[in-house]
This record gives C-alpha cells, sequence and structure tokens, in this order.
C-alpha cells in the first residue's frame, strides 16, 4: 500500500500528496498520510494546512468560524486553525515538539558548490528539523537566491547522505519580526524545487528561538518562498517559548483552490 500511495503522488506529479483516512483517536478530525513522489514522510507543513482547507471547502467537517480540526500525522497530533478571510480561507497549523538541531552541517564552501555559487556568498550553514530534517543556507542576497542552480555531483558528495539531504536556502534578516526570500530543493524526494515548505519554515524559527541570545516569549519570520517557480508563496512561521524553551510552533498562510478530479479505483484492487 505504501508502494502504491508514492506512486500515485508521482502520477499527479505534486511534490507531496496527502491521503485522509479514517481516525484512530476519536477525538480527532481524521488520520493524514504525506507522501512524496518516493517515500513518506513524517510531517509536511503545507499539506497540512492544505488538507484542513480542503476539508472545510468541501463541508467534510462541522461548520464554524474559525474552524480547529486536529490531523492524525507520523510525527503526531497536528492542531490546524482553519477561518475565512477575504474571501477564501486561511490556515494555521501548530506542532509540538521537539526542535532537532545536530551540529556537523556542511562548510559554506561544500555548501556553495552545491548552489553553484560563491563559498564568500553563503553566510551559515546549519541542521534543524521538526518532522522532516533541513539543511539551511543563509546566502548574501535575494539575487544570489536567485541565481543558485543545483550542483548535481556536488550534493551527492555533501547531502546526499548527511543527516539532511534537503536545503531549504534564503536571505534576509534572520531577526525577530523579520522577512526572509527562500527557495527549497529535495531531490532525494523526487521534488526538484518546492513552491512552499512549512516543516522549513517551522523548524527555522524553532532553531531561532532556540539560540541563547533570544530572550523573548515569541520568535516570528514571514518568509516568500517560490517566486523563481512562478509559484509565490508567503507564509507566517511562529515558535513559542517558555522558560527558555520552544513549547510549539505555528506556520500559516492562505490557501487557493486550483483544481478537483477523482481516481477511479477498480474493485480488484480494493481491499478490506
Amino acid at each position: 500500500m505504501d508502494r502504491g500511495h508514492a506512486e500515485d503522488c508521482s502520477r499527479i506529479h505534486f511534490g507531496e500528496t496527502a491521503f485522509v483516512l479514517p481516525k484512530q483517536d476519536p477525538t480527532n478530525t481524521c488520520r493524514v498520510r504525506i507522501f512524496s513522489p518516493r517515500t513518506e514522510l513524517d510531517f509536511a507543513g503545507h499539506p497540512s494546512v492544505g488538507t484542513a482547507c480542503a476539508l472545510v471547502m468541501k463541508q467534510h467537517v462541522p461548520p464554524s468560524d474559525p474552524i480547529r480540526l486536529i490531523l492524525e500525522e507520523n510525527v503526531g497530533p497536528v492542531t490546524v486553525d482553519v477561518a475565512q478571510r477575504n474571501g477564501g480561507f486561511h490556515g494555521t497549523l501548530t506542532l509540538s515538539g521537539k526542535i532537532e538541531a545536530p551540529t556537523g552541517a556542511p562548510s559554506p564552501t561544500d555548501l556553495a558548490a552545491v548552489l553553484s555559487i560563491e563559498p564568500a556568498e553563503v553566510s551559515q550553514v546549519f541542521f534543524a528539523g521538526v518532522g522532516v530534517p533541513l539543511c539551511f543556507a543563509q546566502l548574501s542576497s535575494n539575487d544570489i537566491v536567485d541565481r543558485a542552480v543545483i550542483d548535481r555531483t556536488a550534493w551527492t558528495a555533501t547531502l546526499s547522505r548527511a543527516w539532511s539531504p534537503h536545503v531549504f536556502f534564503f536571505a534576509g534578516n534572520l531577526r525577530d519580526g523579520g522577512t526572509l526570500y527562500a527557495r527549497m530543493w529535495a531531490p532525494a524526494l523526487g521534488v526538484e524545487e518546492d513552491p512552499a515548505t512549512g516543516s522549513a519554515c517551522a523548524a527555522l524559527v524553532g532553531a531561532m528561538a532556540s539560540k541563547p541570545d533570544f530572550v523573548g516569549t515569541t520568535y516570528r519570520l514571514s518568509i516568500l518562498q517560490g517566486v523563481s517557480m512562478g509559484r509565490p508563496s508567503e507564509i507566517e512561521a511562529e515558535a513559542r517559548m517558555r522558560d527558555g524553551v520552544v513549547t510549539s510552533v505555528s506556520v500559516g498562510g492562505a490557501t487557493t483552490y486550483i483544481a478537483s478530479g477523482e481516481i477511479e479505483v477498480p474493485p480488484f484492487a480494493l481491499v478490506s
């Protein structure tokens, strides 16, 4: 079944596809499994937000405004609040869990080779993750972010066997309330480029809020991603702190209804 889900995702030709299944806990809304064209993901931000908004749009949950849904994902329960704004739907997910931030990230020189840019154009490289491990790279300017082109040989040598083979690179100010301009590649998942990566944004605010020099109770970033693909996504991310520890992270944004379709399953393929 898992291989079939990944094959379906590959045929649909989206970076991620969410499958809605019956809930296992009666207090939750539903079970959600998320697949890339190559593998299952324990968590993904935008499929979670999009799935919740789609369930509300199609009236699969009791109406209210806002509506709170709890999705059972491999990483654990993911809460998504859906509200109507400006004639559309806005979703914000909240996830509780430890922010992973291991050492051993590639050097700026090695990461620059992966991005086909100069080492001096890479300010810092670090690992972080919440559900999905990511390699983050801060670059010097938006133009450099747009100019980056993946070098497959360098990626194989530097990232393919690393803690995270996925790279989220950005420019901008990482201060609380800052704005970033970003792109993301995940070739190991069969995703050449992702227009919106909620799991990366969640991990990023969580990692920044966890730094010893941050003394506030909330840390926020606005991220613009997918511009170079012609699919701009505006993402709001927030980490909440208590006693110097991240207690939860949230990622949200507006959703857009694009298309619908049906998949016909032959009777012999059905399993009880």
